[in-house]
């Protein structure tokens, strides 16, 4: 089941469950909302963060077609587990920010260490302009969300797991 958002107006959310829908459609930061959740700053621990290539349907996500489908692009990977109010990892989340996104003010992005995207992305305005899907995985109800950042696309996945809505 997937459910596409453009500028976070749901199509069709019949299939979304009710204690989940809020959290999967928020727009904004959701780092913030995840911090007033656990009534403390998130712990982020990274479980991957380099150079990968990325697959077609990445290179779909990021708004690639034509014949740039066919050449390689690189992007820079961040994968990491964000912990609320417990030990268990409430969200697993992946961001891909293309190379040509890591230009001027965006280099930071690689260099995040254990600092939540969300206060870098949100700094200054509340909304960024984006495109979501909303898929049922095996790991949970996860979110897609390509972000238009400084004119820059970054892809960001964030997967809500268990642990994470037992708190609901």
């Amino acid at each position: 089941m997937t459910t596409h958002l453009d500028n976070n107006k749901r199509r069709d959310n019949t299939m979304l469950p009710n204690k989940l829908a809020h959290w999967l459609t928020a727009s904004g930061s959701l780092t913030a909302l995840l911090e007033n959740k656990a009534g403390q700053p998130l712990r982020v621990v990274r479980t991957f963060e380099g150079f990968k290539p990325l697959n077609l349907t990445q290179k779909k996500q990021i708004g690639l077609t034509g014949q740039a489908l066919n050449r390689p692009l690189m992007a820079w990977v961040r994968e990491v587990l964000l912990y609320g109010d417990d030990a268990t990892p409430w969200i697993a989340a992946q961001s891909i920010f293309p190379q040509k996104s890591l230009q001027g003010n965006a280099k930071r992005l690689k260099h995040l260490k254990n600092t939540p995207i969300g206060y870098v992305l949100f700094k200054r305005q509340t909304k960024l302009p984006n495109t979501r899907t909303i898929t049922n995985t095996t790991e949970g109800w996860q979110r897609q969300t390509l972000y238009h950042w400084q004119g820059r696309p970054i892809l960001i996945a964030e997967t809500f797991l268990q642990a994470f809505e037992n708190t609901l």
